[in-house]
């Protein structure tokens, strides 16, 4: 502040000092070399002293308002992820940018997870699109909103989301802040006091999800795989019938190879040949994941053509009657590398695939990717 005060105080003189200068240009002709003189005194000054002062208080300044821009950053990233409210930023389109750990324990789940995916993903299928326009109304101005929607994980137990507009500093679109809780009840404390009643069914699922994460566990390492379609073929394996009717992978990514199909043995309209002999580039929902290298969740999809056709030309998710379907990259964390593809499809009056059985798949997908790595590069 001493320094800034100081550097006024010298511009002010500055100032005043060429005022007189230019009062000076009446003298007489004979004087004005002198005057002249003194102008380019005053112009060397400038260059050599109040500039380059200028620039070390500017940059003092700027620096010093970086530190605290941060460190205000810093305390409101604490103080999003330390609210006892279940609260998620997301963008007009319900893409999770954040999740606090509240919001983690009340959905059921990660952070990690659900950063990059649609918030109206974990959502029951019926309230999607409302929740959609909801979100789009309030990203747009038009208001707060309130509505109620179900979690796919707890379609029974009514959930309440309040959507209000935010404009985070640095960022070029206003996002929406939800809050989530139980309607009809307090929302859930992050610490202290009784949990909730365990569900029955939802721990029964969950244990099924984690026998099946052990037996893949097991299949990889139980005995060395010679090839890469071995390592393929064994993973399929461990998933079909258990927790998907059809099994389809696919390895490499740029030139993308089909190693194994496995299908229901009662499947009249799909032959397991017909699929076996398929070209993975002309299936879109392969080559995306390949190149994105994004797991693809659909529920009843809406594209017939996403995974390409059969020998007699027909949309094959139609002829299989496809009610949902994963389609999952086996990528490493470490350099994103995708290793292969692996689609499961279910049909007919099956569940359709959960958020969390997709997470379960996210992570064996690595447990894959990993042994595919170990055999080389696609």
């Amino acid at each position: 502040m001493a320094q800034t005060e100081e550097f006024g105080e010298e511009l002010a003189d500055f100032v005043r000092r060429v005022a007189e200068l230019k009062a000076a240009r009446s003298v007489p002709h004979d004087d004005l070399p002198t005057v002249l003189d003194t102008a380019i005194f005053e112009l060397d000054h400038v260059a050599d002293q109040l500039w380059p002062w200028y620039e070390r208080l500017t940059a003092t300044g700027a620096a010093n308002t970086s530190s605290v821009d941060r460190q205000e950053q810093q305390l409101l990233k604490a103080i999003f992820q330390r609210l006892p409210l279940p609260v998620a930023l997301i963008d007009r389109e319900t893409v999770v940018r954040r999740l606090n750990f509240a919001g983690t324990n009340f959905t059921g789940v990660r952070a990690g997870y659900a950063t990059g995916r649609p918030l109206s993903g974990f959502l029951a299928h019926a309230d999607r699109a409302a929740f959609r326009s909801q979100t789009a109304a309030v990203a747009r101005g038009d208001g707060d909103r309130s509505l109620t929607v179900h979690l796919q994980q707890r379609p029974a137990a009514p959930v309440r989301a309040t959507l209000t507009a935010l404009r985070p500093s640095g960022e070029p679109r206003t996002t929406v802040l939800v809050v989530l809780q139980s309607a009809g009840s307090r929302a859930p404390s992050a610490g202290g006091g009784p949990g909730p009643v365990p569900d029955l069914g939802e721990t029964t699922r969950h244990a099924a999800l984690m026998d099946l994460l052990d037996a893949m566990t097991t299949a990889l390492l139980s005995e060395p795989a010679g090839t890469r379609a071995a390592v393929l073929e064994r993973a399929a394996r461990v998933l079909h019938g258990r927790f998907a009717d059809w099994v389809v992978a696919d390895e490499g990514a740029a030139r993308l190879r089909r190693t194994t199909v496995l299908g229901p043995p009662d499947q009249q309209d799909v032959r397991v040949e017909d699929l076996e002999a398929q070209d993975p580039a002309a299936c879109p929902l392969v080559v995306e994941a390949a190149r994105g290298g994004s797991t693809a969740l659909q529920v009843r999809p809406e594209d017939p053509d996403a995974f390409g056709r059969d020998a007699s030309d027909a949309p094959v998710l139609v002829r299989a009657n496809v009610t949902s379907l994963l389609c999952v990259p086996l990528t490493l964390d470490l350099d994103g590398t995708v290793q292969g593809v692996l689609t499961l499809f279910r049909t007919g009056p099956r569940l359709a695939f959960s958020m969390a059985e997709a997470q379960t798949m996210d992570m064996m997908s690595r447990h894959m990717a990993l042994a595919l790595s170990n055999l080389g590069r696609p």
